[in-house]
């Protein structure tokens, strides 16, 4: 993929030239607020698998991850038991990493507490943004931080609570996808605060 800088050569962010299927997340869901528990435990989850690898490995095997851990139901993934974790680990439609299908089951435990404790996840998420998006301005791709203050303090609180695979790096990337930062360059089309 040609890496491009310069702000007048892009119409769109960087990482979709020439995919259709990334292009369809950057333009139907990436940076887009999103309240709904199940679908921020979902980007949780793949947020975690991702560690290490692109987010077009695991966008691509999206609906292979939907499918083996029960459409990111976390009521039935933090009950899933030893059997279920060897089965997971058969599964080549998913990123077949021990540690990661481990700490989905915990993540669904954890979650779940939370849900109890502030009524929603939404509830207790969006609080380290103040409860709204923050707009970043970048004009090129070397602008885009891999974390925050944000990001740190929410790693943090969550590394607190026993979640697991959930470093700044990884809470800033869920911070983008579930629209609690605004990363889309100044260029992009799809950029909510382009004139």
């Amino acid at each position: 993929m040609a890496k491009v800088n310069k702000i007048s050569e892009i119409s769109d962010c960087w990482w979709i030239p020439g995919d259709p299927l990334m292009k369809e997340y950057h333009d139907t869901e990436w940076g887009i607020p999103l309240h709904d528990d199940r679908k921020l435990f979902e980007f949780m989850v793949l947020d975690a698998f991702q560690a290490g690898l692109s987010w077009k490995t695991i966008l691509y095997r999206r609906e292979g991850f939907r499918k083996a851990f029960d459409n990111f139901d976390m009521e039935k993934i933090a009950v899933y038991d030893e059997q279920k974790v060897q089965q997971l680990m058969q599964d080549a439609s998913i990123i077949r990493n021990q540690a990661k299908i481990r700490a989905t089951i915990t993540n669904a435990q954890h979650f779940i507490s939370i849900q109890k404790e502030f009524g929603s996840f939404d509830a207790y998420i969006w609080q380290f943004t103040g409860g709204k998006t923050l707009h970043n301005h970048f004009n090129t791709i070397s602008d885009i931080p891999p974390r925050s203050p944000q990001s740190d303090a929410m790693s943090k609180e969550l590394q607190k609570r026993g979640f697991k695979f959930v470093g700044s790096t990884i809470c800033y990337a869920f911070m983008q996808a579930a629209g609690m930062v605004n990363d889309h360059l100044n260029g992009c089309s799809r950029n909510p605060l382009k004139a």
